[in-house]
């Protein structure tokens, strides 16, 4: 599945970075600095109803020389629907995707790229060795993260410590074989792309990764139901 590039690092220009940003009209500007200064094409995913297009607008006004594109959308996609919109826009060989809150840098974003080099897919994890943890999260959240990853396991089969960090890269060569059969569109949508992609024969690495906790979380308690009975319906429907 695999055809190697050369060398252990692969061309900025040739990543396309995908920013899921629904109604992140407050937070979104603090990501704006760290990516100022990336090679590739920044795509980001709007479908809320606050002034975060608008606020991209005029950042992408200021910075001509980056290659910024603002999809909107007139209803909410899910997690997993804007990353997939934003993964079907992409026009380069590899393309990722981070949180619109900046818990994961840019330059870690780019060590994810890199590693595509040798790798169909790179994805981050703060629960393997070599993770840093600068700001954690609660007791609360941390024990959810664990009995959430004991399911994925348990279920999928899927060897990995951590499929819901959001900094995750692919070939997209390996992105486009899988998206026809992916169908969740919310929080579960990182299970269902790595699934597919180990069914298909991808080899994807897991990555430590340097992650911060930023403010509030965007998952409630109904989000966390709901990807438990998407998981369910995913595996058995």
């Amino acid at each position: 599945m695999l055809n190697d590039t050369e060398g252990g690092e692969v061309n900025r220009a040739d990543c396309t970075l995908v920013i899921p940003a629904y109604n992140e009209e407050r937070r979104i500007r603090s990501l704006f600095k760290d990516i100022s200064g990336f090679a590739g094409d920044l795509v980001f995913v709007c479908d809320g109803t606050d002034a975060t297009p608008a606020v991209i607008g005029a950042f992408a006004a200021d910075h001509p020389l980056l290659r910024i594109r603002c999809l909107t959308f007139p209803a909410r996609l899910g997690k997993g629907g804007g990353v997939v919109a934003g993964m079907k826009a992409a026009t380069t060989p590899f393309v990722g995707y981070m949180d619109a809150d900046g818990s994961t840098s840019l330059s870690e974003m780019e060590r994810l790229f890199d590693r595509l080099a040798t790798a169909d897919g790179a994805i981050g994890s703060r629960w393997v060795p070599g993770s840093v943890l600068t700001v954690r999260q609660g007791f609360r959240r941390r024990a959810e993260s664990r009995l959430f990853n004991l399911l994925v396991r348990l279920l999928f089969g899927l060897d990995y410590r951590d499929t819901q960090c959001g900094a995750k890269a692919f070939r997209k060569e390996a992105v486009d074989a899988v998206l026809s059969s992916t169908r969740s569109t919310g929080f579960e949508f990182d299970v269902e792309l790595l699934w597919r992609l180990a069914q298909s024969g991808y080899r994807v690495e897991e990555v430590p990764i340097t992650w911060e906790n930023r403010d509030e979380s965007k998952v409630m308690a109904s989000d966390a139901k709901e990807m438990l009975r998407g998981m369910l319906r995913l595996r058995f429907g």
